[in-house]
């Protein structure tokens, strides 16, 4: 059976795997998390693309996935294109949501969080001219919002006063009150977006893109064609650290909900990926 490897920073892009498991309840979801550097947006370029694509290739040559799905708008941006040259496996990237939000915008002002790193990338400047050219694009690099994410996922609730300074960010710009479309520029932010919601401006609509980028990979999927790749292994799908958090008692819940639970997670040495030493924990 083909198998997916989803990539991300830390917890963000289990929302992706959310909508996998719904689009593809039957297929197995690999998922490595690169926990030794998180936050991404706050490193610098050149070497974070080069480790990125290090780190894949080493979990490309343990695995063998059928797909990748890069769930990081800071890793696609920075990495997609190297990685789709370095490796003869399909990729799935987390962009901008620029084109959607410029669908949807009745006043022509659309707003998008994401990390600094994404928010200053030339990358969104070219999505912008792009896909909404007659557009007004107002950004915000949101520090703080991925490691209130990270908590949610763990059951802690974000503070309401630090997640409203995040969003006058962004709605307390000059022309911010013209912002009807929001586009989610991180997929951490998925699991903020009820939050968003309630304490953000009413009217406001909200994009995330998690539920695209799954339609997309179980279109990869759809489109190979062989049901069952003999290379793939066959083992139970894991869930894989570069640094095993401290906290990941709290994970254990998260991970549950999500089909996580046979297996407990595994340390992946970004050095050296050919091995991994589960740690047991219960999971």
């Amino acid at each position: 059976m083909p198998r997916i490897l989803t990539f991300d920073s830390g917890i963000g892009g289990l929302g992706v795997v959310a909508q996998l498991r719904t689009l593809l309840p039957a297929m197995p979801v690999d998922y490595l998390a690169d926990t030794a550097i998180f936050p991404y947006g706050e490193q610098p370029d050149a070497p974070l693309r080069e480790r990125i694509v290090h780190l894949l290739g080493r979990a490309i040559a343990r695995l063998r996935p059928s797909v990748v799905v890069i769930a990081c708008n800071t890793a696609s941006t920075l990495a997609l294109d190297s990685l789709r040259a370095a490796y003869d496996v399909p990729f799935v990237g987390c962009v901008p949501p620029i084109k959607w939000a410029a669908d949807q915008t009745r006043t022509g002002t659309i707003g998008l969080l994401a990390t600094r790193a994404t928010v200053r990338r030339p990358y969104l400047k070219d999505l912008r001219a792009r896909f909404a050219p007659d557009c007004t694009l107002l950004a915000h690099g949101a520090r703080g919002l991925a490691d209130m994410a990270e908590s949610t996922f763990r059951g802690v609730p974000p503070d309401r006063r630090q997640l409203a300074m995040e969003l006058d960010g962004l709605f307390g710009q000059p022309h911010g009150a013209d912002i009807d479309v929001v586009g989610i520029g991180c997929t951490h932010y998925t699991f903020l977006l009820d939050s968003m919601r309630e304490i953000g401006p009413p009217g406001v609509t909200w994009l995330d893109p998690a539920p695209a980028v799954a339609r997309q990979t179980a279109r990869i999927v759809a489109g190979f064609d062989r049901p069952d790749d003999p290379d793939s292994p066959d083992q139970p799908e894991r869930v894989f650290f570069t640094a095993m958090p401290d906290d990941l008692d709290l994970l254990r819940p998260g991970l549950h909900r999500l089909g996580y639970a046979t297996d407990a997670p595994c340390l992946f040495d970004a050095g050296n990926m050919n091995t991994a030493t589960p740690v047991t924990t219960g999971l």
